[in-house]
């Protein structure tokens, strides 16, 4: 990386949070779903065909997170089953992986950067296709 690049990314970095701490990656989880629910297109199949408690979703969505970003192994879910009934209920389209990498990457774009962001963006972009190609 050039210097000049370099120094863009380090006041960058230094402008907004990365997703390094649990309380980063709360603030992002919030940031990310307070965007998906109030979108016309995919909030229903959160809260109508998933009936997601927000209240009990955003510590578990949390926890994954920390676990993919951070190491901590509190998450021991197995998301494909969880969307796997998801999907039975109400299939799952190109467009709805579409609009939800949209808004993940809207929301990192708003107010984080930083080596864990960028990864947290390549995970969900391969989140999105090996469950697209999975269902």
């Amino acid at each position: 990386m050039s210097r000049k690049g370099a120094e863009a990314e380090s006041l960058e970095a230094a402008s907004v949070p990365d997703l390094d701490t649990p309380a980063h990656i709360h603030a992002f989880v919030t940031a990310f779903y307070d965007r998906l629910l109030a979108d016309p297109l995919i909030a229903p199949v959160f809260l109508e065909v998933a009936g997601i408690d927000i209240r009990h979703h955003l510590p578990l969505i949390c926890a994954y997170w920390e676990k993919l970003l951070l190491g901590d192994q509190r998450y021991r879910r197995h998301t494909m089953n969880i969307h796997r009934a998801v999907h039975a209920s109400r299939a799952l389209r190109p467009a709805d992986f579409d609009c939800w990498l949209g808004h993940f990457r809207a929301a990192l774009d708003a107010g984080f950067a930083g080596p864990f962001a960028r990864r947290a963006r390549g995970i969900a972009e391969r989140i999105a296709g090996n469950m697209q190609a999975q269902l």
